[in-house]
């Protein structure tokens, strides 16, 4: 939005839109040097490019495409933008545009990383795009060093967090799609309904829906890896945290095709999730209200309403300092393994919330992670 203002900062006329017509949501945004234009950042397609939007006429479109860029800083004196720009195999650095640049070319301006990465082989993702009910939904397939298609390889299918959000071109210290790549497995990150960056309908579809069309385009999405003759399909396993941790406990009831499921901090019990979340303003917009308005709701999409089919070993990870999927949900879920006989284990980290952040337990999260991987679906080609 943007508004007239006096020298003392009170406003003057009306507000206006300048991104009213633009299916996305603006991020960070600058001027430029001149005041004329506004320089901002979006989720769009599973990166983030700079757009451009000029305030007279609201003229609008990007800049550069390149990535996930984000932080945008502009010379005040010179037509010249810095930000961040990450991608699936290279961790963030700085970056230099002029504006306008007919070539955009950025200059990496940091150039921490350069020496490390040179010694890695860090393969680029490819995106690919599968038809689903009503949409496309696009996915990442991210294959290992040195990966040889004339052999088979396991899959590790990994759903995101949020629902509301996206498996980006870019990098992360805890779930790094890198990383389980180079264990030995083709490393698959679908974009389903409810992802961002895909247009408000994609992103609305999920609320009310958890375990429906979400679901639908993930199993989409495994049929369109299933087809590839470098997947090994009886080495294929399954993980996610968080909203991906609920669709592991969703799957859990709901197919077999997993060798093994591992769920991090994930919903199981749509009740007991309302009565102990810090966010309950979360759980009525998802499902339209409180539980005893909307019964069918939270009963619906409730992975713990399918307990009898559990049969999938699975690796549990939930922690004491979890406010957001209280660890009561985790230990609900494993009790319920250990009295069926499905082999399970759970791992509790007493001193971290939703996200495992500090180094040393991230070293034994990956590491029960892994080792639990490669119990069920060891990796490498074959």
């Amino acid at each position: 939005m943007i508004v007239e203002c006096d020298s003392s900062g009170a406003v003057l006329g009306k507000p206006r839109s300048l991104t009213g017509e633009f299916d996305g949501s603006p991020d960070s945004y600058v001027w430029n040097s001149y005041s004329l234009v506004l320089f901002f950042t979006a989720e769009n397609k599973a990166a983030s490019p700079i757009f451009q939007v000029n305030i007279q006429d609201g003229k609008l479109n990007a800049l550069f495409r390149g990535h996930t860029c984000g932080a945008l800083s502009a010379s005040v004196q010179t037509n010249q933008l810095a930000f961040t720009q990450v991608a699936m195999n290279r961790p963030t650095e700085i970056m230099s545009l002029w504006w306008p640049d007919k070539e955009k070319k950025p200059r990496n301006v940091s150039r921490v990383n350069e020496a490390l990465l040179a010694e890695l082989e860090l393969p680029r993702p490819e995106s690919v795009t599968v038809k689903v009910e009503g949409a496309d939904m696009q996915m990442w397939i991210l294959k290992p060093p040195g990966f040889d298609p004339t052999k088979k390889w396991p899959l590790a299918f990994l759903v995101h967090g949020g629902p509301q959000g996206a498996w980006e071109d870019a990098w992360s210290f805890r779930w790094n799609p890198e990383l389980w790549a180079a264990q030995g497995y083709v490393v698959a990150l679908p974009n389903p309904r409810g992802s961002t960056g895909f247009g408000q309908k994609y992103i609305d579809e999920i609320s009310g829906d958890w375990g429906g069309k979400c679901y639908d385009d993930l199993i989409a999405g495994l049929a369109y890896l299933e087809k590839q003759p470098y997947i090994d399909t009886n080495r294929m396993v399954a993980a996610g945290a968080s909203f991906g941790g609920y669709m592991m406990n969703w799957f859990q009831g709901h197919t077999t095709k997993f060798k093994t499921l591992i769920t991090h901090c994930g919903v199981y019990n749509f009740d007991s999730m309302y009565a102990l979340t810090d966010e309950l303003w979360f759980d009525e917009w998802e499902h339209g209200g409180t539980p005893w308005m909307k019964r069918e709701s939270y009963e619906k999409h409730s992975p713990h309403k399918f307990a009898k089919n559990f049969k999938t070993p699975m690796l549990i990870i939930h922690n004491d300092l979890d406010f957001r999927v209280p660890v009561a949900e985790g230990f609900q879920l494993f009790t319920t393994l250990q009295r069926l006989g499905v082999p399970s284990k759970m791992v509790n980290f007493p001193d971290e919330g939703h996200w495992v952040l500090k180094p040393k337990n991230s070293e034994y999260w990956h590491k029960e992670v892994f080792s639990w991987l490669a119990k069920y679906a060891p990796p490498g080609g074959k």
